[in-house]
């Protein structure tokens, strides 16, 4: 689900009640007094009920006869859609987020490498050196284009394994790991090249084994730089 932010008025309804709800200043279990939101707003009752439609549809509001709308409990929030990802960070739980994302991708990433070792096609090895020349071309045009760069080789990593189920999760990590990449290549110069060319001739050479394990030293590196740039963060917050 893609974000709302600047989306005239609806957006803008759904990135206040959003943000407020994932940020805690609307309660799990608490019920909208949907008059004084519309009040407040200067909003209609059906533009208001729209951009709760929206919420629904993202796990953070639930509607009942007699009870009203009410904010549903952490536990039923899509934690992968897009803008509850955005939400987690602007609130301070990025820490969080990104642990729990360096995990799933711990999970997936190495054994997904593995499988793309001995099915990768001429076509991916070919997505592999276009996604690592962009790469190095982004290295020097900033943050958010590095990040781009690296988002579409990791991509690449899930359809080269050639299952449909893990090409698919490409849509679960792909918010979080821009969060995470934005916030990494914005404090480091470090070049990710290497380390990513790395597990493309693995690939290239058919070694299962030795993808699994450039994958997974590739994922440690990105949870340590992750680790200093929040200590980063955290210090000059404090100063």
């Amino acid at each position: 689900m893609t974000g709302y932010t600047g989306r005239g008025l609806h957006g803008t309804t759904v990135e206040l009640l959003g943000s407020r709800i994932v940020d805690g200043t609307i309660t799990p279990g608490e019920t909208l007094d949907l008059r004084a939101l519309g009040s407040e707003m200067d909003l209609s009752m059906t533009a208001l009920r729209e951009a709760i439609k929206v919420l629904a549809a993202k796990g953070l509001l639930d509607s009942r006869q007699r009870r009203g709308t009410f904010v549903r409990d952490r536990a039923a929030w899509n934690v992968l859609d897009s803008d509850v990802i955005r939400w987690r960070h602007a609130a301070g739980d990025a820490a969080a987020m990104l642990t729990e994302l360096a995990e799933v991708r711990a999970i997936i990433e190495p054994s997904a490498a593995g499988l793309a070792a001995l099915r990768r096609t001429d076509d991916d090895l070919a997505d592999f050196e276009a996604a690592l020349d962009n790469m190095e071309a982004a290295s020097s045009a900033g943050a958010d284009q590095a990040a781009a760069a690296d988002l579409a080789w990791h991509a690449i990593l899930l359809r080269a394994a050639h299952n449909e189920m893990l090409a698919s999760m490409s849509i679960f990590v792909e918010p979080a790991l821009m969060v995470r990449d934005s916030l990494v290549h914005n404090h480091t110069e470090d070049n990710p090249v290497p380390s990513h060319r790395a597990v493309v001739d693995a690939i290239r050479a058919s070694d299962a084994a030795g993808a699994v394990e450039l994958t997974r030293a590739l994922l440690d590196k990105s949870v340590d730089d992750l680790s200093r740039v929040l200590e980063l963060i955290n210090s000059k917050d404090h100063e």
